[in-house]
């Protein structure tokens, strides 16, 4: 889906870089900086407007959040929203974040990565580009701490959850949770939805997945 251009994005953007950082790549294993307090870090791969990751914000005061968007017009709407309302333990960026993600964040210096609602990329010569392909799990598997893990949910079963579920399986990844139907299991009472999720949650089942990658001994 092609998102419509906001002309006043950009300056909306260069005048607000208190909350949102456009060259990630000179944070790199000091993210803490950016934070009020130094908390454990979790990040988002795919913001959107911002509702999952400043909501998540709220419930967990003691967690630092990143969010991070590819698209300019669509991370300006959650940056108006920090913004208007100011949280300590939220940074956004402007960059393509599952492509660079080992570039922006040091060896382990992430505890959590969430993964909400990715492009599906359905047809299989476009399966590399999946947010949960093998080539993304690498660098994931860089920045995460050892106790760290990756949390997935969609809306499509027969691709992407189904594609997902064996990449990480043959990744060697372990399986936390695995929810075929999230809003009616006993996890929907801590769930925290996305814009996405709430609109499209009334058409089919939500499919989340929780996984960490093993350990050396």
């Amino acid at each position: 889906m092609r998102v419509r251009k906001k002309p006043w994005a950009d300056d909306f953007i260069n005048d607000h870089q208190e909350f949102i950082v456009l060259e990630p790549q000179q944070l790199q294993g000091k993210w803490q900086e950016r934070f009020a307090k130094d908390q454990p870090l979790a990040v988002e791969i795919g913001t959107g407007k911002g509702q999952f990751i400043t909501e998540m914000a709220k419930k967990y005061p003691n967690i630092n959040f990143i969010g991070i968007e590819l698209q300019t017009s669509v991370i300006a709407v959650a940056l108006r929203k920090l913004v208007e309302n100011p949280l300590p333990n939220v940074q956004l960026v402007l960059t393509d974040g599952g492509a660079d993600v080992n570039e922006i964040f040091a060896t382990g210096e992430v505890d959590r990565i969430y993964l909400n609602f990715s492009d599906p990329w359905p047809k299989k010569r476009h399966a590399k580009r999946r947010l949960t392909s093998p080539q993304f799990l690498k660098g994931y598997q860089m920045v995460l701490n050892p106790t760290g893990d990756v949390e997935f949910k969609t809306d499509n079963r027969g691709g992407l959850f189904e594609y997902s579920l064996g990449s990480f399986n043959n990744y060697g990844l372990v399986f936390d949770d695995v929810y075929l139907d999230l809003h009616r299991s006993e996890a929907n009472e801590d769930n925290v939805e996305t814009e996405y999720e709430q609109k499209f949650s009334a058409k089919g089942p939500i499919y989340k997945l929780v996984a960490h990658f093993k350990t050396e001994n």
